[in-house]
This record gives structure tokens, sequence and C-alpha cells, in this order.
């Protein structure tokens, strides 16, 4: 019999957001100081974020971006043109303000924290690094499960909880990025079994192949695959998910828990999306789509969870990059129900 995950963590209460909501949070910004409508989609976006925050006014002030860090056992089987030595340096990069999600966070004037989820490296202190090691990389999942069923559910629980600990602090928005070298053949395995879809609808370049590359990509990914014919979350997660996904999808869950939204990335975050969902359907409420990633696999990750990303810019780096980027989108959808004066105000002259 398989574990459960509630043998070994419970995931913390998340209530579904009142539906019965949209309809007030419409009229409310239909009745703003503009013709209804005229904002787009930007007025759906000002709608969920009313109701993520109901009865409390929505706000957007302070952003956080979790940068969450491992190595893949999978490394082994060349699914990655570079070694994972790139996942330390990387890390380092990002501590020394030096990576693209520093220079796009500080564009947005957003925070960034990394997480050492499961880095194949021990790593020195950092004011703006939280150690939440689990292990040392996963294990090789085309050959043996990715993690224990403990590691699984410590990943999510340690993800949970540095949401929640960035939230009580003051945090209005919980961004997602990631950085793992061999990560997206980990997620195109989550997303095959989660959809359930296609190997061959999951399987991308990644950081970039060539055709020898990708085809020991799609050997790897298929030997893994073939070992194991989980479709349960949980189960799906041990036998091949991997440290910094399992802790995004468990920060999904604790800001989701707290009434805040998650601002997701690209294909990897929203393959820890996809996990958190199918674990606690309603958390689904509370995830804003940043942008649609290039990577093949991401519009699969899409469809299933009927999200439509603000921005598709072609991108496909990872790091939070593009969440970053819709920060300022949401920070205006926030003000949008806050600051903007009603119609009848301005024709009363009351402003």
């Amino acid at each position: 019999m398989s574990p459960d995950l509630k043998e070994f963590w419970q995931p913390p209460p998340i209530a579904p957001l009142d539906q019965q909501l949209a309809t007030a949070m419409r009229g409310r910004i239909d009745g703003k100081a503009k013709p209804p409508g005229s904002l787009g989609r930007i007025e759906d976006l000002a709608v969920q974020l009313g109701m993520i925050r109901h009865p409390d006014p929505p706000r957007g002030d302070k952003a956080v971006l979790l940068v969450f860090a491992a190595d893949h056992g999978l490394t082994e089987e060349g699914v990655s043109q570079y070694p994972s030595a790139v996942t330390v340096a990387m890390v380092m990069t990002y501590l020394a303000g030096r990576a693209s999600a520093n220079a796009f966070a500080a564009a947005s004037n957003a925070a960034i924290c990394v997480v050492d989820a499961g880095v194949a490296a021990d790593l020195p202190a950092y004011g703006n690094l939280i150690a939440a090691k689990i292990r040392m990389g996963t294990a090789n999942a085309a050959r043996e499960p990715a993690m224990t069923p403990q590691q699984a559910a410590d990943a999510l629980a340690r993800g949970c909880g540095i949401a929640i600990d960035q939230i009580s602090t003051g945090a209005d928005i919980i961004a997602l990025g990631e950085m793992g070298i061999g990560n997206t053949a980990s997620s195109a395995l989550l997303v095959h079994r989660l959809v359930p879809a296609t190997l061959q609808d999951c399987i991308g370049v990644g950081a970039g192949q060539d055709d020898a590359g990708m085809a020991r990509k799609r050997t790897a990914i298929e030997r893994a695959a073939a070992r194991s014919d989980v479709t349960a979350p949980f189960d799906v997660l041990r036998e091949f998910g991997g440290l910094e996904i399992a802790m995004m999808a468990g920060a999904v869950l604790g800001t989701a828990s707290q009434r805040r939204p998650v601002l997701v990335d690209g294909f990897i975050s929203s393959a820890a999306v996809l996990l958190a969902v199918r674990l606690c359907p309603a958390a689904r409420d509370y995830c804003i789509f940043a942008h649609r990633s290039a990577e093949k696999g991401h519009d699969v990750i899409l469809a299933a969870l009927q999200a439509k990303p603000l921005l598709d810019l072609g991108m496909r780096l990872g790091e939070g990059t593009g969440a970053l980027l819709a920060v300022p989108l949401v920070r205006a959808a926030a003000r949008l129900l806050t600051d903007v004066a009603d119609l009848s105000d301005v024709l009363a002259g009351n402003i």
C-alpha cells in the first residue's frame, strides 16, 4: 500500500474562495471612475485579489521572491547539458546579487530569499539564504525513488513554513522561483502523471539541448516513467520529484492558508503548483500565473489548471524572472480596488 501524506505531515487548512464575492467585487470595480471593463484583465486580477484578502483590502506593497534550489540525481543520466555543479554556482550568484533574478527583483522592488532545499554541496551562511536542506540532492529517479516518503513530506512542510514565516513578517505577495540542474526532467515526469499527459507533450529542451542531448533526456525520462506506475500526487512526488519542487508546492499551500496570492513563474514553478493543487484543490484560487513559458509542457499545465498567464514574452529561464516582471501588475490591480475613486464621488465632486 502506498504511503499517505497525512501519515507524515498534515497540510494546513485552506479556505476555498467564496465565489459569491466575485459579483460584489466586479460591481465595485465597475463603479470606479472609468468605463466598465476598460482595464481588461487587470480588472479580473483585482477581483481575484479582492476575494483572496476579503474582508481586508488587497495589498501588494511587499513582494518576496523565494528561489528554491536543489540538485537532481537524474543528471547522472545526461538529462542536462550542464553538470550539477552549476546549481551551487548559480546559488552563489543569487547570494552575490548578480543573477537575472536579482536584477529583475531590483527593477520590481521585490525582496529575494534563496532557499537551500537540497543543493548537493555545503553552502556558507548568508543573510538572505534560508538553510532548509533535506538531503544532498535527490536520488536518480531513473533507477530508484527520488526521495523517501519522509523526505518528500519534510520538503513540503518546510516550504509551507517558509512561506508562512515570510507572510508573518509582512509579505503581501509570495513569488516562486527555482534553480536546479535537471529539474525540467523531473517536472516533465510530474506533469506526465498529474495532468495526465503524454511524455512527448511534457519533455522540452530545458536549459538547452542538441539532438543527441534530447535523445538522452527522453531515454532517461522514459526509463524513470517505466520504473513506477504511480499516479497519486504524493507518490508521484516521492518517485520523480525534486526537493525544490516539493518545497515550492509546500510554499503554495502555506501562502494559500494565509490568504495571500502566489505569483507563479514558468514551467517548473507551475509543475509545483499542479502538485499543490492535486494535494489541496482549494489552493488553485490563490495562484496567479505570471507568464507563459516557452518551455514545452507549460501549456499542458496551464490547460489542466485552466490558467491564463498575464504575460507572454518567450521566456524560459526560471529563477522567478517571469514572476518578478508581473509584480507591478499585481500591485496595480490591488490599488485599483483601494486607490481609485468611485465614479459617483467624482460626479458629485466628493474627491
